[in-house]
């Protein structure tokens, strides 16, 4: 049933508990691949150096923006470490002999989620959340439940150990 597994991570712990529950899933639905994918801001800046400029115009780098005297680089050290950090947890999970693939994707998270698992036959997102309700969710959101809200793809969220139900 569940061919494609989406697993959104931020490389903390908390995000990381969906693991062993996305391992299992795959063994029992005899899933094809599963998707490590990390959502990102880009890092910009904005160039004005006729000299930069000239570099920059010259290279055909999707991360370069081009608008009259003002020249939008993004530098992808970010991207970089969560690309290196998806590579690692891949590399644990392709012992279950499941074909995994990794990508990183920009900001917002939970929009680039959704999007994301719509425009790749992604049958489950699985991922983690804390679990928090009231003024503790208020101030620090809920990607995850931003996620469930904005997906058509269905969302197996997993409670982070430890936390306590909301009442």
């Amino acid at each position: 049933m569940y061919k494609k597994i989406l697993v959104p991570l931020d490389g903390s712990k908390l995000a990381e508990c969906a693991l062993p529950h996305v391992e299992e899933l795959a063994r029992g639905c005899g899933a094809e691949e599963i998707i490590l994918v990390s959502a990102t801001e880009r890092v910009q800046a904005q160039v004005r150096a006729p000299e930069a400029r000239e570099l920059y115009h010259s290279r055909e780098d999707p991360g370069v923006q081009r608008g009259g005297i003002e020249t939008t680089v993004s530098f992808g050290k970010k991207e970089k470490q969560a690309q290196r950090y998806l590579e690692r947890v891949a590399k644990k999970l392709k012992a279950t002999g499941v074909k995994v693939r990794v990508d990183v994707l920009c900001w917002p998270p939970a929009d680039s989620i959704a999007s994301y698992a719509a425009n790749n036959d992604v049958d489950v997102i699985v991922m983690s959340s804390h679990g928090r309700s009231g003024v503790s969710r208020w101030t620090h959101g809920s990607v995850a439940e931003r996620v469930f809200r904005a997906s058509c793809v269905p969302v197996l969220m997993i409670r982070a150990p430890g936390c306590v139900p909301g009442i």
